[in-house]
């Protein structure tokens, strides 16, 4: 086990040990029957809920690179419907950020580093049978807004999601946290 890991589980024991989870108790449905998906950009790990005056308990929070739904049956989609079926939730808010590093990556170079790693033209070969081309798949989605856009209307026209759940998209500011509406959404 590496150092990283290792100080986290040293710290794990004393926070278990002292009941610092105390304050942080709180049951498994969102005290405000929300989900929220958004980046999981590092800046945005506690500016986020602290700039919509979240607290733990409020709300489901889902977070994948770019906040987006990258296929309309994967995981994100499955945390929704259990969100809303199981958990109550009725609002889903789309949270974009400005300079998301997902919105310039080049799919061929990280294809390339995948094959410097030891990633085999076989197992990519496989991905894209199974799944997506992987350049394709890898690659940035340029506007935020618009990609904001196209995850609230995934999220919006699921024939799984029923039409009582409101759905609205956004842009936060990863400096300031301010938030602002995507452009049509």
């Amino acid at each position: 086990m590496n150092e990283r890991v290792k100080k986290i589980l040293e710290y794990n024991r004393v926070f278990v040990d002292n009941e610092l989870y105390s304050r942080y108790a709180t049951s498994k449905y969102p005290d405000r029957k929300i989900a929220i998906l958004s980046c999981m950009d590092t800046r945005m790990t506690e500016l986020l809920p602290a700039a919509l005056g979240l607290k733990n308990g409020d709300v489901k929070l889902i977070k994948n690179a770019g906040g987006q739904i990258s296929h309309p049956y994967g995981s994100v989609i499955f945390s929704l419907l259990i969100a809303i079926y199981e958990l109550g939730v009725d609002t889903v808010l789309v949270i974009g950020h400005d300079d998301c590093g997902v919105r310039v990556l080049n799919g061929a170079e990280i294809v390339e580093k995948m094959k410097a790693k030891g990633i085999t033209q076989e197992a990519l070969d496989e991905a894209e049978r199974n799944h997506r081309n992987p350049v394709d798949w890898l690659t940035g989605f340029g506007d935020v807004c618009l990609a904001v856009e196209k995850t609230v209307e995934i999220i919006k026209t699921h024939p799984l999601i029923h039409s009582g759940v409101d759905v609205y998209g956004f842009v936060m500011n990863p400096e300031t946290g301010e938030v602002r509406r995507a452009n049509h959404v």
